[in-house]
């Protein structure tokens, strides 16, 4: 039995995927000072919850689409948590995501 997935819970394991790579992001980012249990478990944690999001996802839409979903998602949510963790961005890399982020909206539209 196929089952298809609506807007709404694409959009949603969209999320989920892109929450678990930022995640896994964030992991990768404190281990980058010191190698630890916290950092290691975000790593996993991420990577296995954004796989498993992905692959329900994928099953159910567009590769293209959804890629372009998830990049837009992550991006967002990585750059929240680099002004959370005091990283700073200058006015090109502002504008250079800025542009990404509207190419995406674009090609989603």
């Amino acid at each position: 039995m196929t089952i298809h997935l609506g807007l709404a819970a694409s959009v949603i394991l969209m999320i989920l995927t892109a929450g678990g790579y930022a995640v896994a992001t964030l992991g990768m980012k404190l281990a980058s000072d010191q190698l630890n249990a916290q950092a290691l478990t975000l790593i996993v944690i991420g990577l296995a919850s954004a796989a498993l999001a992905e692959i329900v996802v994928l099953r159910h839409a567009n590769l293209a689409v959804i890629y372009l979903g998830i990049i837009a998602f992550e991006s967002l949510l990585v750059l929240s948590i680099s002004a959370a963790v005091g990283d700073t961005l200058s006015a090109q890399q502002v504008l250079g995501a800025s542009l990404l982020l509207l190419g995406v909206g674009l090609v989603l539209t």
